[in-house]
Order: structure tokens, then sequence, then C-alpha cells
């Protein structure tokens, strides 16, 4: 489990967009797995979303990284083109003894951080003012119809989304909030490979 690299409103493009931004962000740093939004969305809920098979045998583990990018600029753009990234995992940590532990006021393990992309401790940087997850969703990992800022397409202040404070060590705490807040958002890999250790 890893966040993105900067806090995001409810209005992410949909689903679609917020997986994009999980998975981009985990291509970047050389990630090879599929990695997906903790988002309820219209179409799928939460707790469905990583595999069932995957569901009660998988440790969900957070992922310290460092990584060494050289970027290149050509005509006003950055690029990638001769991107160079070298990724050290440093010491993967246990957050939930599985997925299905996530559920039903799950708590996280204590003394343990959960990073972004680019290796910031979420709870400690200022990137992230407000220590508030998105999730939209119910306790149990359901789709929230009332609160999920619109499919996770509207950041306006009028409309409303779930999220939970972190440092409660829950995930899936009932906090209405307005979409146009900008909270942390979490991506899982959401299937096993079996020579990786990341989820």
């Amino acid at each position: 489990m890893i966040a993105l690299n900067s806090p995001q409103t409810g209005g992410m493009r949909g689903i679609s967009g917020a997986d994009f931004l999980c998975f981009s962000q985990a291509q970047t740093i050389g990630m090879k797995g599929t990695f997906r939004a903790f988002l309820s969305s219209k179409l799928e809920d939460l707790n469905s979303i990583v595999y069932s098979s995957n569901r009660e045998n998988v440790p969900i583990v957070n992922l310290k990284v460092l990584k060494l990018i050289s970027f290149y600029k050509t005509n006003m753009v950055l690029m990638m083109k001769k991107l160079k990234v070298r990724t050290f995992c440093l010491q993967d940590e246990v957050l939930f003894d599985s997925w299905n532990n996530i559920f039903g006021d799950g708590r996280m393990k204590d003394n343990v951080s959960i990073y972004s992309f680019d290796g910031k401790d979420v709870l400690r940087d200022d990137t992230w003012p407000e220590k508030m997850i998105w999730h939209g969703s119910t306790s149990r990992g359901q789709r929230h119809i009332d609160n999920y800022c619109e499919a996770w397409r509207v950041g306006d202040r009028a409309v409303t989304g779930m999220a939970s404070p972190l440092q409660r060590q829950s995930l899936l705490q009932q906090s209405s909030s307005s979409c146009s807040s900008s909270y942390i958002v979490l991506c899982v890999e959401n299937s096993y490979i079996p020579d990786s250790r990341r989820r």
C-alpha cells in the first residue's frame, strides 16, 4: 500500500483517473504490479478491488523506497526520455495481516507508516497538511452512494465524500468531507506477484 505523491480533491476524473495516477506513479519508479486506487467507485466496492484469492493470505505492507532520478528537459517540457530510476526496498512493514483485516474497524499495526511513491511519510510530511484519506466507503468497504464525490468526478465544496483521519490507524473511519478538500489517496497492488513483496 502506497500513497500518491500529492493530495487530491474529490475531482479525480472518476475512478479511472485515480487508477491511472496510481499506475503512472508506480511505473515511474519501476514497479511492475497493477496498482488501483483505494476508493469505492460506481461499479465496484472498495473491498473487492483485490482478487479474492489474495484477500486472506497476503499481508498488506508499506514500501520504503529511495530513488535516484535524472530528468531531462526538451522544449520546455519535463521529459523522461533518458529517465534513470534506481529503487531500493529498505524494509516492507506490515500494516494489516490481510486485506480483509482492513474492513470492519480494522486498525493498522502500531509504529508503522504509509509512504508515497516518492518516499515521503504521509503522516509526517507537510505535503499533506490534512492527514485524511479519501475512500468513499462504509466501514465494511462498500460504496457509500451519497458520499463519494459523485464517483470521484467532482471537487466542489457543496458535494461530499467519505474520508478517514489516518492518525486513528483506521482507513475506513466515517467522516463526510467536502469534495473540495485535498486529501491523501492510497493505492494498492491488487494482484499478488510471487516474486514481489509489494502490496
